[in-house]
């Protein structure tokens, strides 16, 4: 973490961008939130509503292991042609909105209604009086942030770029958008309520007005993922059960070898980080929808009702790859998705998941423009997102109702100190 000696910023430490075209972005050093985001912390709403608030400062990163919440808002961006100390005083604004928003409070200092009448108000205003809902923002630094296409080094980082922090390569049938891939920097914001989400998102994006524009967002609904032992299974658009297998917040040791970075990595900034890919997958629905639940289940490797594995047992039995059947051949294809994307085929690398459905309306031929918009953290993708990908993109039944369309990866930093913000071990 940062030097604790670091002078907090403070509201006026926002830059005069961030003032003159925001009338006032927020408040930082506000003494909210503290330690891990694994545990919910009650707040006053009424007991129908979702009162979980989980806290912005701490060790790690909010929106890693907290329990996956069933609505994202997640955006890129591409920083304007600012200095170093205004990028910085970026990420200060968006730290200060962010512990505020957490805490199911308002962006700025006067919130909606309070500030200067004759001002542009320091809060959108959809989400007044909504609790927090779940709330966590998580940010991350794309790999032009630190070397721009053309080799700029724009804010002196080029050195500091973690070797895990790779551009991904080209998979077999990709079919990439650029308007969907890339970006300086990310925010993910996830709630279990969407308006709190888009709330998120909307703010953060005014906060950045003059010094960084969204490339491309996704809303996501129903994740796709469990992150921990106490959440049931959820399902994809083609009806089946998704991430069965994933890791588990209670599983600390797997968390720590498998999604932490550690300062012994090559990039000591990095420790307590994580590395996010996300990628768009299109999923051709109409196809699915006229394809028999038999090769349904053969394509996944599970059942479409329990998401038993089909060498038998019950959702959470271990897959028995040498099962076989009738005539010998294996219960579960050589080119089965659970098969191919299991640890034992991919030297035991692992990926915590927290994915999401899409639905984009409709595309000019009349089809579903729907998908998963699929998230994952890892400690180093060289040695687990790309050759698990790789292998599925050779090699995986279901590419035939799939293609990739969006990619990105970042690199998420450790969670700030009390009063810090997040970036602060790479530019503090």
């Amino acid at each position: 973490m940062s030097d604790p000696t670091t002078p907090a910023p403070t509201s006026s430490g926002i830059s005069r961008r961030g003032l003159f075209g925001l009338a006032g972005a927020g408040v930082v050093g506000l003494g909210v939130g503290a330690a891990v985001d694994r545990f919910a912390l009650p707040a006053t709403a009424s007991a129908q509503e979702n009162t979980a608030v989980y806290p912005f400062f701490g060790e790690h990163q909010s929106g890693i292991v907290t329990p996956a919440q069933d609505r994202l808002h997640f955006a890129s961006y591409d920083v304007a042609d600012i200095s170093r100390d205004e990028l910085v005083e970026l990420l200060q604004d968006w730290s200060a909105a962010a512990a505020l928003m957490t805490q199911g409070e308002q962006a700025g200092k006067f919130g909606a209604v309070n500030g200067n009448y004759d001002a542009p108000p320091d809060d959108t205003g959809e989400a007044l009086g909504l609790p927090a809902s779940g709330l966590t923002i998580t940010f991350g630094f794309g790999p032009t942030l630190f070397q721009a296409a053309d080799g700029t080094d724009r804010f002196g980082i080029a050195g500091r770029r973690p070797a895990a922090l790779v551009d991904l390569p080209h998979f077999p049938a990709d079919m990439l958008q650029d308007a969907l891939s890339g970006g300086d920097l990310c925010i993910q914001a996830c709630s279990d309520d969407p308006q709190v989400a888009v709330h998120a998102i909307r703010n953060l994006s005014r906060i950045a007005f003059g010094r960084a524009n969204i490339r491309w967002s996704q809303l996501g609904f129903g994740r796709t993922s469990s992150t921990t032992k106490a959440q049931q299974t959820p399902r994809n658009l083609f009806g089946f059960k998704d991430g069965t297998a994933n890791i588990k917040a209670e599983d600390t040791g797997v968390v720590d070898d498998q999604v932490w970075a550690s300062g012994g990595d090559g990039a000591a900034w990095m420790a307590g980080g994580s590395y996010l890919v996300s990628r768009k997958i299109r999923m051709t629905i109409e196809t699915w929808d006229r394809t028999s639940l038999r090769e349904q289940e053969a394509v996944i490797g599970r059942t479409k009702g329990e998401g038993a594995p089909y060498s038998g047992g019950t959702e959470f039995s271990e897959p028995d790859f040498s099962a076989t059947g009738q005539g010998g051949a294996p219960l579960i294809a050589q080119d089965a998705h659970v098969r191919l994307s299991h640890p034992d085929q991919n030297s035991g690398a692992q990926l915590l998941r927290r994915g999401y459905n899409f639905v984009d309306g409709n595309d000019d031929l009349g089809r579903l423009n729907a998908g998963l918009f699929f998230i994952a953290y890892q400690r180093d993708p060289r040695e687990q997102f790309i050759p698990i990908q790789m292998n599925l993109a050779k090699n995986d039944a279901m590419n035939e109702y799939i293609r990739h369309v969006g990619s990105a990866v970042f690199a998420v930093p450790p969670g700030a100190r009390q009063g810090g913000y997040v970036g602060e071990t790479l530019f503090g």
